[in-house]
């Protein structure tokens, strides 16, 4: 049993415990740090007040000493001496030395480093009595050259230590975790639209195109939403296309593949070598139209697919109608039509796109050499004409057939109505003019049906923004 590749991939983190994560972490570290010199400062300048506190008791002690006769002398009774050195929590230790290391007074044994160089105090801690003890010796040269040292037990310092980190630093900590929990929340809340906006995707079926709603608590969420649905739309819109497209071609090939497979079927019937002559000619002809058609629908939906894909550019009108008007030259002349053009004096520049004016052209000329014809009796005429007019080229194809009332313009311009003429000869598939329409809508062009100006026949009008000739 093979493992699904969703399973096989590595879990990740949620977006949440991203953001939080990378939110907290830089925090948290930044907070410790903070707290951490914060307590080193406190606890720096509470150790100062302490040694300050026990230099003055050796200055207390050094202001008491004496020098008499027989020699150095402490002057202080042992009342005096409490009173001094008193201290409700922790024990006090002193000694007066005199030049020669001797004691003069206090504990024997109390010895700790000496000022170095022209320094007349140090502090230290030392080991005395089993004990460690933070001491400082004071050095005095008047009356006479002797050295002070009192020391005292740490308790208050290290009470005082862990009284500043308990107090300092678990607040901190408690802060920092209501931070997390606040923090988790209000990002949940924040990106809960985001998961809303996936879980409507994740339910929605593969056919359901129509836009996801989008309750957005920020501008990147809504422009995700936004761009979510921009795309539904667009791929909506190409299966419309599709599906169209699917039907137009379901519906149109159907009559004429079954008149190949009738004229097929008769002339198999047949033993005249001329009905069988005449049968594929018949089914030449067919083929002919049913490839017209494929070409045409073809044309409509690559039209429809590409509303926002084509590239407008500057064209030479005149230099495309003239290419154009030669190729149809021998159908006309084939068809006794007379075929003309007229406003090529000069050139033409308009915004647009040669392939989609190729087929405007195109299919403008083959309904005209199809439906244009004029009465029996008359000479036919097509004359493609190209004018200028506010800022505008107009592009018109003038026949001078049986023309098209006002209703039959406005039906013909929808996709797969045909006229009179295309119903009474058999021919088309009512989607010339609304690959006319569709290409002129996409270069931002005006499509018109009108009469012609002699009141006889059809003028069909492209007008197209007019380009500064170079």
């Amino acid at each position: 049993m093979e493992t699904p590749v969703a399973d096989a991939l590595p879990r990740k983190p949620s977006l949440r415990a991203r953001v939080v994560r990378h939110v907290l972490l830089p925090l948290a570290l930044t907070w410790l740090l903070g707290t951490a010199l914060t307590v080193g400062v406190a606890y720096f300048f509470a150790q100062k007040a302490f040694d300050r506190a026990l230099l003055d008791d050796a200055h207390a002690l050094a202001s008491q000493v004496r020098v008499l006769p027989t020699g150095l002398s402490l002057e202080l009774s042992t009342s005096e001496m409490s009173a001094v050195l008193f201290d409700q929590s922790e024990q006090v230790f002193f000694a007066v030395l005199r030049a020669d290391g001797s004691v003069l007074a206090g504990h024997p044994g109390l010895h700790a480093p000496s000022p170095e160089g022209q320094a007349r105090s140090r502090f230290s801690e030392i080991q005395y009595q089993g004990q460690t003890l933070r001491s400082v010796v004071l050095r005095r040269r008047e009356p006479a050259p002797f050295e002070v040292v009192v020391a005292q037990t740490m308790g208050s310092r290290n009470a005082l230590l862990h009284n500043v980190l308990l107090y300092s630093v678990v607040p901190q900590v408690l802060l920092l975790l209501l931070l997390v929990v606040w923090l988790r929340r209000i990002i949940g809340q924040e990106l809960r639209p985001l998961a809303e906006l996936q879980r409507s995707v994740d339910q929605r079926d593969a056919l359901d195109l129509t836009p996801v709603p989008v309750s957005a608590s920020s501008r990147d969420i809504e422009h995700l939403g936004t761009a979510i649905n921009a795309l539904l739309a667009r791929v909506s819109h190409s299966m419309q296309a599709q599906r169209e497209f699917s039907g137009n071609v379901a519906h149109e090939l159907r009559t004429p593949l079954a008149g190949i497979r009738a004229l097929a079927e008769y002339g198999l019937a047949q033993q005249d070598p001329a009905l069988w002559r005449e049968q594929l000619q018949r089914i030449g002809a067919s083929e002919a139209r049913a490839s017209r058609l494929v070409e045409q629908l073809l044309a409509l939906a690559l039209a429809e697919e590409a509303d926002a894909g084509v590239q407008h550019e500057p064209v030479a009108l005149d230099a495309v109608v003239h290419e154009t008007v030669l190729r149809y030259l021998p159908r006309a002349d084939a068809a006794g039509v007379d075929l003309g053009v007229q406003g090529l004096e000069q050139p033409l520049r308009v915004a647009g796109n040669v392939a989609l004016i190729e087929g405007v052209l195109g299919n403008l000329l083959d309904n005209a050499l199809r439906y244009g014809r004029a009465p029996q009796g008359q000479a036919s005429t097509v004359t493609v004409v190209l004018t200028q007019q506010d800022g505008e080229v107009k592009l018109s194809v003038i026949d001078n057939g049986p023309g098209l009332t006002p209703q039959e313009r406005r039906h013909l311009m929808q996709r797969g109505v045909r006229g009179v003429q295309a119903d009474r000869l058999g021919q088309g598939a009512g989607l010339g003019l609304a690959i006319v329409a569709k290409f002129a809508e996409l270069m931002h062009a005006r499509f018109e049906l009108g009469d012609a100006p002699s009141g006889l026949g059809l003028c069909a009008t492209v007008s197209f923004r007019e380009l500064a000739s170079d």
